[in-house]
């Protein structure tokens, strides 16, 4: 076997899905924030969104939760580099890391908040 070894369709989504499921059972964040993404689409479901509309929701929630999974790369990486020894440097890095994760959550709150306000407004004033 070497380095580069090819790998068929089905070995590579099954090493994809190990990913996945690596990152559900060992990292808090990304498993809270995978089940606000599946209240935020059951709740655009509900409502009814359009198809743009439940398309830019399934986009931030696929944003959030692939930024989530890059942090964890990145600390990851860095910490084998390392060896888990501190440096000021990788401190750096992880907080930046952090800090796109953040980034990429706030923004998908404002979009979150512009789209679904108007469907609630529209909920609440048809029982009016």
């Amino acid at each position: 076997m070497t380095k580069f070894k090819s790998s068929g369709i089905i070995e590579s989504i099954s090493n994809a899905i190990r990913g996945l499921k690596l990152a559900v059972f060992s990292q808090r964040n990304f498993v809270l924030e995978l089940l606000v993404s599946i209240f935020v689409i059951i709740l655009a479901l509900i409502l009814k969104f359009t198809v743009t509309d439940m398309c830019i929701v399934l986009i931030m929630c696929l944003l959030v939760l692939s930024f989530e999974l890059m942090n964890s790369v990145i600390e990851f990486t860095l910490d084998a580099i390392y060896k888990n020894n501190y440096s000021k440097l990788v401190e750096m890095a992880k907080d930046m890391s952090a800090g796109m994760v953040l980034l990429v959550s706030f923004t998908s709150v404002v979009i979150g908040i512009i789209l679904f306000s108007s469907y609630i407004i529209k909920l609440i004033s048809a029982k009016v």
